[in-house]
């Protein structure tokens, strides 16, 4: 008798709840829209090297080539750095004409490697961060391996967020994606140990950037 009387409430509630008008549902959200606020052309690169030097990057401003290859020059020399890897084709072409020393192979890369410079995909703004990708001539390695990551960009390479950046190498590498490809936010660095900030521990633990401004002013 108990169970009956409790399965006709049950059902009654069940009716009544069928026979009210349908809850108010909230529209769909919109997952394309952004969710950070637009950031103007013109104020990318300010806002970039905020964020690039809040993850302890070093920002070199050049205002057009020959400036990056004289800031380069002096970069080199204050940091004693015998041994600058590049491998990329196009930039040994313009250190060499710059006579900036360089290695331009392998031989004795992993006791001898002391910087490497490379070029990258884009420049993240919102989060400061160089999207880099294993399809350039320097491979995984040498944004890797070396004590000292430097890297060159131009300011036309500035995009707003990650999902810009990441379309910029679907446009440009179409159906041959690279294998790898990865964001840079400053120097390695881990906490893992007593929580403690340890520079440098899984990668480089300099990491620099030289932006050539080719934006028309």
């Amino acid at each position: 008798m108990y169970e009956a009387k409790s399965k006709e409430i049950v059902l009654r509630r069940v009716r009544e709840a069928l026979a009210k008008s349908a809850p108010f549902l909230p529209p769909t959200p919109d997952f394309s829209s952004p969710l950070h606020s637009p950031v103007p052309v013109e104020d990318m690169s300010i806002v970039f090297a905020e964020n690039f030097i809040k993850n302890a990057g070093v920002f070199v401003y050049c205002e057009n080539e020959e400036d990056f290859f004289d800031q380069l020059y002096v970069y080199k020399k204050e940091q004693n750095l015998q041994h600058l890897c590049v491998w990329e084709s196009n930039l040994q072409n313009v250190i060499h004409q710059a006579g900036i020393e360089f290695v331009s192979d392998e031989e004795n890369f992993v006791q001898g490697v002391e910087a490497a410079l490379t070029t990258c995909e884009a420049l993240i703004t919102r989060t400061g961060s160089i999207l880099v990708s294993s399809a350039n001539a320097g491979g995984r390695r040498l944004s890797i391996y070396p004590e000292n990551h430097l890297v060159v960009a131009k300011a036309s390479q500035l995009v707003a967020d990650v999902k810009d950046g990441l379309q910029r190498v679907r446009d440009k590498y179409k159906e041959n994606f690279p294998s790898m490809v990865s964001m840079v936010s400053g120097p390695s660095r881990t906490a893992d140990i007593e929580k403690t900030l340890v520079m440098g521990a899984h990668g480089p633990k300099q990491l620099v950037l030289f932006l050539i401004d080719d934006l028309p002013h």
